[in-house]
């Protein structure tokens, strides 16, 4: 209940605020709007149709937009280019330029070259340069979502000559809950925390207190890497160094948290067999373009299972009975697969699978996928017996259970593991490629078991 009250005062309030920026309120929107958080104003403003965002321009000063785009999360049914479109050339650049440059490069990044070129040229040269130089970066490196507004320090600088500097910096910089400290060269030497900073005697030099034990990464880190060790250690900001040991830039908690989303979701849909450009807003027409190439790949595979049934013919003519427990074997053995490719994926994603212990995994899942099986054989060995009273048709189906469900666990942590190991993204390793693997080994374990015991059935 509480949450639907406070959804319909922020209703309210956006209605109140829209008629006070048709209205030409002036005084009336700023004081309302500013007052409201950075997610507040971007949700506000992603509401609004053109005609209204144009107002909305007159009445805020581009730096005061810039504090709600720094924190904006826009959806698929809109885009960076489309919010330009009606946006002054030189308002956006001095707007974009305002921004935090790490998420100002994110943008840029959205945007069509032409647009980009302008921007850069409009805007302060400063800022341009900054910009410029996220851009060079590869999208998913470290390089690529760190920022270079960071406060850092000289190791020979006293705590008290530090604080004084800290004062005059830190509105530039996204987050100073920690101080990098550098050497004459710009090399990182160490960290310390703002805490550590504000505790410590006056006269003492930087270079003495300072912690020079730092977990730092590489520009060209891959992003996800990068978010792991941000999970393990806690962090709220990493250093970024090239490839000289020169501090470049630092990652900060809220762009880890948005390479959490976009990796898991990017997982998500590889486990799928989707396309990761899929959108909610795509057509029909192109939703279909994305999957085809999967569905294709998959169609082919399934001919497989198709024509293996066609070589057991004989087999299925002598025992009818036999097709009737197909889609059982081979659902079964895709689920489990499907569950420890799964769990595979998570851990290795997660950082939980060490190099030490993927043995210990693999074998944990072939217990598991043993286990499960038996339990289900003998649950349908009973049902067969008790149905149609075929203890050697029981039998079968049994072990085909046992035996497909463990292998199919198998190759369901095996394979993740393996692209892992060879640098592939082991996400790659799709769900329906799984299942329909294992519905093909599945099957034939069935009718090589079936044929074993042909002399029994028809008996």
């Amino acid at each position: 209940m509480p949450e639907i009250e406070e959804m319909t005062e922020i209703e309210i309030e956006y209605d109140a605020l829209l008629t006070q920026l048709r209205d030409n309120d002036i005084d009336g929107f700023r004081e309302d709007f500013l007052d409201l958080h950075a997610y507040e104003q971007s949700e506000f403003y992603l509401g609004l149709d053109e005609a209204d965002r144009d107002l909305l321009y007159e009445m805020l000063s581009p730096e005061e937009v810039s504090m709600f785009f720094d924190t904006m999360e826009i959806d698929d049914d809109d885009s960076y280019d489309a919010l330009f479109e009606t946006m002054d050339s030189r308002y956006a650049a001095v707007m974009i330029g305002k921004m935090q440059y790490d998420n100002a490069a994110d943008i840029l990044n959205e945007l069509p070259k032409s647009k980009v070129t302008t921007f850069l040229a409009l805007m302060d040269r400063e800022d341009a340069a900054q910009i410029r130089s996220l851009l060079n970066y590869e999208e998913d490196t470290a390089g690529g979502i760190m920022t270079t507004e960071f406060v850092s320090l000289a190791s020979t600088m006293t705590v008290r000559e530090a604080m004084r500097h800290l004062k005059e910096v830190a509105k530039f910089s996204e987050t100073i809950y920690y101080v990098f400290i550098v050497d004459e060269r710009r090399k990182l030497a160490g960290i310390m925390s703002l805490r550590e900073l504000i505790v410590a005697d006056d006269d003492e030099y930087i270079g003495d207190i300072m912690n020079e034990r730092v977990v730092s990464v590489l520009v060209s880190d891959d992003q996800e890497g990068v978010a792991q060790i941000m999970r393990d250690y806690d962090f709220l900001a990493l250093p970024v160094l090239d490839y000289q040991d020169h501090l470049v830039g630092i990652i900060t908690a809220d762009d880890i948290m948005d390479v959490i989303d976009e990796e898991a979701s990017e997982d998500y849909s590889r486990l799928a067999g989707m396309s990761e450009s899929e959108s909610t807003s795509d057509t029909a027409v192109e939703t279909a373009k994305k999957r085809l190439p999967w569905l294709i790949g998959l169609t082919f595979m399934g001919m497989i299972t198709a024509a293996m049934l066609s070589v057991f013919e004989d087999t299925l003519a002598q025992v009818v009975l036999l097709s009737a427990f197909i889609p059982l074997i081979s659902g079964m053995a895709g689920n489990t697969g499907t569950q420890s490719l799964a769990v595979a994926v998570r851990g290795i994603s997660t950082g939980e699978i060490k190099e030490s212990s993927k043995a210990k995994i693999a074998w944990r899942e072939i217990g598991s996928g043993f286990i499960t099986g038996l339990v289900c054989g003998l649950v349908i060995f009973v049902v067969i017996l008790m149905m149609y009273q075929a203890p050697t048709l029981g039998l079968i189906v049994c072990l085909s259970l046992v035996i497909s469900m463990t292998v199919a666990t198998l190759i369901g942590t095996i394979v993740p593991l393996f692209m892992d190991k060879v640098g592939i993204d082991p996400a790659v390793a799709s769900g329906p490629f799984i299942t329909t693997a294992n519905d093909i080994i599945s099957l034939l374990i069935y009718f090589a078991l079936a044929n074993m015991f042909m002399a029994s059935l028809l008996t």
